[in-house]
């Protein structure tokens, strides 16, 4: 667990990322940069260099706008918990920010999932539980993540024993601050909640309907919500309209649906926080007959693969 008494912010450096780090392969690029693997030279160790080009005005088309990115880099620059990526070190320059962060060897999580032969319910509930320990830290701290998705949630390491989760990509987060509401018409369709549809205030809830999504998707190998367009799938959010087929959910435990329930709720303040989805019984047993029914309960593999490819397919 992370100390309240966290790190010490990444300073700001200027001059030129390259005295102090060996820039190594591209690891991917977007629309407004690059990311490259790169070495610190003083420690031998490897990280991940995000290049982002960024403008000063809204008028100019070229890279991110300035204060966004000053906005990702002051809700990075304070996070230490096991959980959620960290920012390692940063330069900025009059036309490019480099923000030096974590190495994340081991992939997507559900990439990692897709692999396997088998997944019991009680083994997905440790992946599920770190993420649930990442998001509780950051609601603690008064951050929304508000791009909760399976892209964003990363392994450090594949090979490890019991692989450790990170929450990445911190491009849509709000520091929530009390008396000051904050509407915006961000994220991916299937699961973003209600209320971005509507316009409506957001929260750390927000955050809480997409674990929702998540966790039924990594149940079934299906998305709730998805439609055969964008349109509707976001109509099929605001009816909450979801079921759970029963070749889909045959080896699914009615725990499981319940921890579900308790998430794709449209009223945002009936959701569970992260910290009493912590304390569910279906996280948290509180009897050996309930935890015996997570270890007989299994993961849909066949469909969830297949829904693995197609998202691979999407992107």
């Amino acid at each position: 667990r992370a100390s309240p008494q966290a790190a010490p912010a990444v300073a700001l450096r200027p001059g030129s990322v390259e005295e102090l780090y060996e820039l190594l392969e591209t690891l991917g690029s977007g629309h407004f940069g690059v990311v490259k693997r790169c070495r610190e030279r003083s420690t031998g160790v490897f990280y991940a260099a995000k290049f982002l080009k960024t403008r000063r005005c809204r008028g100019s088309r070229r890279g991110v706008e300035r204060a966004q990115v000053e906005r990702e880099v002051a809700i990075l620059r304070d996070l230490d918990h096991p959980n959620v990526m960290r920012l390692h070190d940063l330069f900025a320059s009059r036309a490019e920010m480099v923000l030096v962060l974590e190495l994340m060897r081991g992939g997507e999580l559900f990439d990692f999932i897709a692999e396997k032969e088998m997944l019991s319910e009680e083994e997905a509930i440790e992946f599920l539980e770190q993420i649930l320990r990442g998001v509780q830290y950051l609601h603690a701290r008064h951050i929304a993540h508000l791009d909760l998705k399976p892209e964003n949630i990363m392994l450090q390491e594949k090979d490890a024993p019991r692989p450790q989760i990170k929450i990445i990509d911190f491009g849509l987060a709000q520091k929530l601050e009390d008396g000051v509401t904050f509407k915006s018409l961000c994220g991916t369709p299937q699961y973003i909640a209600p209320e971005v549809i509507n316009y409506e205030p957001l929260s750390s809830a927000t955050d809480m309907w997409s674990i929702g999504v998540i966790t039924y998707i990594l149940l079934s190998g299906l998305s709730p919500f998805q439609g055969e367009t964008d349109a509707e799938t976001l109509s099929n959010v605001l009816e909450g309209a979801y079921e759970f087929e029963e070749r889909y959910f045959s080896d699914t435990s009615e725990m499981a649906k319940d921890f579900i329930r308790q998430l794709l709720v449209k009223e945002p303040l009936e959701r569970m926080t992260a910290s009493e989805c912590l304390v569910h019984p279906w996280i948290k047993p509180l009897s050996r007959k309930q935890a015996a029914k997570r270890s007989r309960s299994s993961i849909n593999m066949k469909n969830f693969r297949k829904f693995n490819a197609r998202r691979k397919w999407k992107v």
